[in-house]
């Protein structure tokens, strides 16, 4: 069971680079207003599953983790105004990776030989896909979703302890959300929408996002750091692909090969581990 919510988990992921660069790329709402409805429909979806058979939650104050929600959020969308679903998704698990793997070597992982060289490989492939030339992506939009890619690898080191994937998250939603109010009344001069676009906006939050992030959480407590962060480079194949089914997205040669170097380096990471988890390895 680990491994297949694990993959609706990173489905949700690449889904919401596709929505994100659809609604964002055809100019059909802009950033700020994409973030706030996405947030704000996660919010409404996760607090209407607390109504359900569920009395309530206790509140678990966390400063960080919905800081770090609302900052992946906003420069997710940000950036998605200049980079290709699968480009945008590359340099953001990329640097998902890199963050999470630091953060699980500091809290006493092995990394074992095969892991890093695996991670050399990777990351290699990622400063390949954004060194500059002709087919290059935006510098900007490659620095704000690497700043999106560090902001979701501490949100999801920080809720591998959850014991309570549901409340913690719709926690995080709720307080993320008038953070992204604040960031749409500075943006107001720039606030535009279709119904379209709020549409994508509200799958993106209410199911990719929202349903998604409940799904990540509740496997990530039997996900060691450095497997958590390694399966989510699959998640750019994924993206493209939906790249260049949904969005008719062109596929470049300095895409495919930066994919095969990061994928074949999230081979090598996992080769030398048989189990999901030491103590899972029946899920």
């Amino acid at each position: 069971m680990t491994a297949a919510f694990t993959a609706l988990a990173l489905i949700a992921f690449a889904a919401n680079s596709v929505l994100c660069r659809a609604a964002l790329g055809g100019h059909l709402i802009d950033p700020a207003g994409f973030t706030l409805v996405r947030l704000a429909t996660g919010a409404a979806v996760l607090l209407a599953l607390h109504a359900g058979p569920r009395r309530g939650f206790r509140v678990r104050f966390d400063r960080v983790q919905p800081a770090m929600l609302f900052l992946y959020a906003a420069t997710f969308s940000f950036a998605y105004l200049s980079l290709a679903a699968g480009t945008g998704a590359l340099i953001l698990f990329g640097c998902v990776q890199a963050t999470m793997i630091l953060g699980a070597l500091r809290s006493g992982e092995r990394f074992q030989m095969l892991e890093g060289i695996g991670l050399i490989l990777a990351l290699g492939g990622l400063c390949f896909l954004v060194a500059p030339g002709l087919t290059a992506p935006s510098p900007l939009g490659s620095a704000l979703m690497a700043a999106a890619g560090v902001s979701w690898g501490i949100y999801s080191l920080r809720g591998r302890g959850t014991a309570d994937a549901l409340g913690d998250t719709t926690r995080n939603f709720l307080l993320a959300t008038p953070l992204a109010v604040l960031l749409a009344g500075l943006a107001f001069r720039n606030v535009h929408f279709s119904l379209s676009g709020v549409a994508l906006a509200v799958v993106s939050g209410a199911i990719a996002s929202g349903l998604g992030y409940v799904v990540w959480f509740a496997v990530l407590r039997r996900l060691s750091g450095i497997r958590a962060a390694v399966v989510q480079l699959a998640v750019p194949v994924l993206a493209a692909g939906g790249g260049v089914a949904f969005l008719a997205e062109r596929v470049s040669l300095r895409l495919v090969l930066s994919a095969v170097l990061i994928l074949g380096g999230v081979g090598l990471a996992i080769a030398r581990r048989s189990g999901w988890t030491r103590g899972a390895a029946g899920g």
